[in-house]
């Protein structure tokens, strides 16, 4: 019923003209009545406030003139956010529904009443001290954030970001085994510092320097769908990609044929049996929701180990219950991995991360003096604290585990409906849709025509990211807090943007 009301359309309510016309030109246009139902919905329980700032053009004149040019914004005519509340924002004008949670940073909700309550709370009490004093915060947060990790992962050092996360996490490798060499995936994004720049394996993120790739390598991807080898019995999420595969139930050989590369990364362009170690997003985010041919990882861990190295998970973005089966995405994998970093979701938009690891690998930072100004700072632990809790009472990684399930079935079908969406995967609320120009050979779809469908979703009041090499992937890593309404919303505009985008590729072929 939900999609067969998307193609009601009302010719008084369009004024005659071409209702994709309008949605592509105009930021603000009326939409189908069903829709318009629906995107009330959403909006039930968030008040819009009337926003007193500068104009749009006086802030797009700010930018120009103090911004370096480097910062681009989303969109032909870029949004100004100034509030945000649960699973909405609200820019000058209208509220849309965030299926992107602030590139996957907001894990339980815009300006969560929680939250904003512990921040307010220790702001009046102490903001900084750094660690050459006690303060309580930092133990206690240190004890309720190892808690929630397996084996003997129970050091923490407190950084400011991702980036911060992954670039210690390099170092304590190779100081701890003496080796220089790291690992990570052709398509890994792990930061854009000089120093993870190197790990990150997307041309359209890396510079021209010298000294980038000194000791990296990339090994080849393991992915079912854009891959050489895999099909659809060959990841484990609720919806597998449509590309025939000839795996038995329980045996992968697209794993075979991928591990059989990394060894021969191992063999020929390694030191015998010396790896300072591998890097692996527990699932690939800025990569496109990217997901591993089955039993990869495990196998990959065990051979990394096997020659010396030590297995880094980035939990930056897989982290904290968003993937709703675990709490931590490398849980699916069935490894207990020898570093864990983290960032992002950790402080719901506050800038912090962490790197956990044993005591044992922790002890070499000991051989010189190593020291973060903000890292664990006490705001920045009543924070994150909040959130753990937040997570627990709200039950957000089960909420991550239904509606983020729900909603790949729904994608499921869209993907069967319509000849533009290529592939849906991902696990809770952790999901990618590949947008392709022919389904059988898998082409992506080109800027343009992406842009087009894009645009369409934000102008009726959907925000989804923008992913993958090509840029081609919707990102849809919402709040944590979103519910099935807001599932139900986001897939009528996709089903309804994704329709209007193949009649009038249609009626441009008749043309």
């Amino acid at each position: 019923m939900l999609l067969m009301n998307l193609q009601r359309l009302s010719a008084s309510s369009l004024g005659g003209r071409s209702l994709c016309r309008r949605l592509t030109t105009q930021p603000n246009t009326q939409h189908p009545e069903s829709l318009k139902r629906q995107q009330r919905q959403t909006q039930t329980q968030h008040e819009s406030p009337p926003y007193k700032g500068q104009s749009f053009d006086e802030v797009v004149e700010l930018r120009k003139q103090y911004l370096t040019p480097n910062v681009t914004s989303y969109y032909k005519k870029p949004l100004l956010i100034h509030k945000g509340s649960g699973s909405q924002l609200f820019d000058q004008d209208k509220s849309y529904l965030d299926m992107f949670g602030g590139i996957v940073t907001v894990s339980v909700g815009h300006c969560h009443p929680k939250v904003n309550a512990a921040l307010e709370e220790q702001l009046r009490t102490l903001w900084h001290t750094t660690n050459i004093y006690m303060h309580p915060k930092l133990h206690q947060y240190a004890e309720k954030l190892v808690a929630k990790m397996p084996g003997d992962l129970k050091n923490v050092y407190f950084v400011n970001s991702g980036s911060e996360a992954n670039d210690l996490a390099m170092m304590i490798a190779r100081l701890y085994t003496g080796n220089h060499d790291i690992i990570s995936f052709r398509n890994a994004y792990h930061g854009a510092s000089p120093y993870t720049m190197g790990l990150t394996a997307h041309s359209t993120w890396r510079y021209p320097l010298p000294g980038l790739n000194s000791g990296i390598l990339h090994a080849m991807n393991p992915d079912p769908y854009t891959g050489i080898w895999g099909g659809k019995q060959c990841r484990d999420s609720p919806v597998q990609t449509t590309r025939s595969c000839d795996c038995q139930e329980g045996q992968c050989k697209a794993t075979d044929m991928y591990y059989d590369q990394l060894e021969q990364l191992f063999k020929y362009s390694l030191p015998r049996g010396k790896v300072a170690g591998m890097f692996a997003e527990s699932i690939q985010g800025v990569g496109g929701t990217v997901q591993y041919t089955k039993g990869y990882i495990k196998r990959a861990a065990e051979l990394v180990r096997a020659n010396g190295g030590l297995f880094i998970s980035d939990e930056v973005q897989s982290g904290f219950g968003r993937t709703g089966e675990h709490y931590w995405g490398f849980e699916a994998h069935d490894i207990v991995p020898d570093i864990v970093t983290m960032a992002k979701g950790i402080g719901n938009g506050f800038p912090m991360g962490a790197v956990v690891t044993s005591r044992k690998v922790a002890e070499v930072l000991c051989q010189a003096l190593h020291f973060n100004t903000f890292g664990g700072n006490p705001l920045a632990c009543a924070v994150g604290m909040a959130v753990l809790d937040v997570i627990d009472e709200e039950e957000l990684q089960k909420n991550s585990l239904d509606v983020g399930t729900y909603m790949l079935k729904g994608l499921e079908r869209l993907r069967d409906k319509h000849d533009v969406i290529g592939d849906v995967r991902g696990k809770g609320l952790m999901i990618g849709v590949e947008l392709v120009a022919d389904k059988e050979t898998r082409q992506h779809l080109s800027a343009p025509h992406f842009v087009d469908i894009w645009e369409m979703c934000k102008d009726m009041g959907v925000l989804f990211g923008r992913g993958g090499l090509n840029a081609n992937v919707l990102r849809i890593k919402p709040p944590m807090c979103v519910n099935r309404t807001d599932a139900d919303y986001a897939l009528a505009v996709i089903d309804y943007c994704c329709d209007q985008y193949m009649k009038k590729q249609k009626r441009g072929s008749r043309r």
